[in-house]
């Protein structure tokens, strides 16, 4: 974990609710899966958002306003600072996606998603991609993961883009090694219950301090506890106790 000070260089929305952002600084503990945890003004909770992509020292997180954190740094300007704890989270393991992975993303589980593929295709993976949303205007970053090379399949929920449905419906109709995935856990749920491999699960959760000192995120495994923001938020299909979410 480090303490960095970021530069915004943009801070855009990609829709109605979700926003793009772009920062610069020192990204070098900055891992796939893994998140950041970004101090507001006036906040006494740091706001963990995943990573994106990192390009350098140039990082890209995904982020949608769901309250007054959210709504605060939706209004930055660039050229303004951020402060940021990075190096944060568990993130996937690459090593295990054999030939042919099959990335799952649900709303804002899609931008974890980005950068997975990015590695997995420059590793020489075929790489395919479903993206679960509501509907047609919630969709983002379809474009971005076709220009990695990525097949891309879009499920919303209302059926007006894409296949109408849910993710594991687009499940069925594809062949793959490994999963990895990231959504809310309802999703997650289904995906396990569908997953015809072993796969890679990365929980949404409300965090505290974001490192593990305040054991508010633990969940139990069939290892034992774990905290979501430090052993997590990645967890291997095989170790999940999903009565531990109830």
């Amino acid at each position: 974990m480090k303490q960095s000070i970021f530069k915004i260089i943009s801070n855009e929305p990609l829709n109605a609710s979700v926003y793009k952002m772009e920062l610069s600084g020192d990204t070098a503990d900055c891992v796939c899966g893994g998140f950041v945890n970004i101090a507001l003004t006036g906040k006494f909770l740091r706001r963990p958002i995943s990573v994106c992509d990192v390009e350098g020292d140039i990082l890209t997180i995904i982020y949608k306003v769901v309250g007054k954190g959210t709504e605060q740094l939706a209004k930055l300007q660039s050229g303004e600072e951020l402060d940021l704890l990075t190096g944060l989270g568990n993130g996937y393991d690459l090593s295990l996606s054999g030939e042919t992975p099959l990335l799952i993303g649900g709303g804002v589980g899609v931008p974890p998603m980005y950068l997975l593929a990015k590695k997995l295709i420059a590793a020489g993976k075929e790489v395919s991609v479903i993206l679960g949303f509501n509907t047609k205007d919630e969709i983002f970053y379809k474009n971005e993961f076709e220009a990695l090379g990525a097949k891309v399949t879009v499920t919303t929920a209302d059926g007006s883009e894409g296949i109408r449905g849910f993710v594991t419906d687009a499940m069925r109709e594809l062949s793959y090694s490994y999963i990895y995935t990231c959504g809310p856990e309802p999703m997650l749920r289904a995906v396990y219950a569908a997953s015809a491999t072993s796969a890679q699960f990365s929980f949404e959760e409300r965090m505290g301090c974001g490192f593990g000192a305040c054991m508010g995120c633990s969940c139990k495994t069939i290892t034992g506890y774990k905290r979501i923001c430090k052993e997590g938020p990645v967890l291997k299909k095989e170790e999940i106790l999903w009565e531990a979410y109830v």
